[in-house]
């Protein structure tokens, strides 16, 4: 206990800017991740026949190497946090993909046909009716990526993108258990906290027609 409170006193400071650092990172490439895949997938709900090719390539993507990724990107943007965030935005855009593909095309075609019958056009058919009907799907996409990408961020430490991987990657060369605890411990509670606040999110932004049905289940 005296040896941890002895390291609070001297890393502290650091710790909290590391995580900030861990933090910053994640968020920006998983709301680069929402911007593109969300209505990618959406697009590709109504272009089957080039859907499977586009899910094939981000697929493949997805199973690059990590640190293959972050050294492609060194070249053309140097190092630090912009190629680390381009790096862990390629890998978040599978799982949110995926799931607003699914979700769009799991939609009911009667309500839609209902949508028409109203008069509403295309993009309010999207924003009214297939949105909220696919957000619990699309949120588990965006929940899944969150995690990913919080975990595999550790690695932006590499190309001197910052974060916990300092500590954790520090303490595996200096053989200092203390330094890799304080890495990795902050990076779980973070994805635990993520995924908890997340899910928050999906519970109320999912009609209040799902809900009961999803309760009832």
């Amino acid at each position: 206990m005296e040896s941890l409170m002895n390291f609070f006193n001297s890393n502290g400071n650091d710790l909290l800017m590391k995580t900030w650092e861990h933090l910053y990172i994640s968020i920006a490439a998983l709301i680069l991740g929402i911007i593109v895949a969300i209505p990618l997938g959406i697009l590709l709900a109504r272009l089957p026949k080039i859907a499977g090719f586009v899910m094939g390539v981000a697929g493949v993507i997805q199973t690059f190497p990590s640190l293959a990724i972050l050294a492609f990107f060194i070249p053309l943007l140097g190092i630090g946090k912009i190629p680390a965030i381009f790096a862990l935005f390629l890998y978040s855009v599978l799982p949110i993909l995926r799931n607003t593909y699914t979700g769009v095309k799991g939609v009911d075609e009667k309500l839609l046909e209902a949508g028409r019958g109203m008069g509403m056009t295309s993009l309010e058919r999207i924003f009214n009716v297939e949105i909220p009907l696919a957000i619990p799907v699309i949120m588990a996409g965006v929940r899944l990526s969150s995690v990913y990408l919080i975990g595999w961020a550790t690695l932006a430490s590499f190309i001197g993108g910052g974060g916990l991987g300092d500590f954790i990657f520090d303490g595996l060369n200096l053989f200092q258990t203390d330094l890799v605890i304080a890495g990795a411990v902050p990076v779980t509670i973070l994805a635990l906290i993520t995924d908890f606040l997340l899910g928050r999110l999906e519970y109320r932004s999912t009609p209040k027609g799902i809900r009961k049905q999803n309760e009832m289940a």
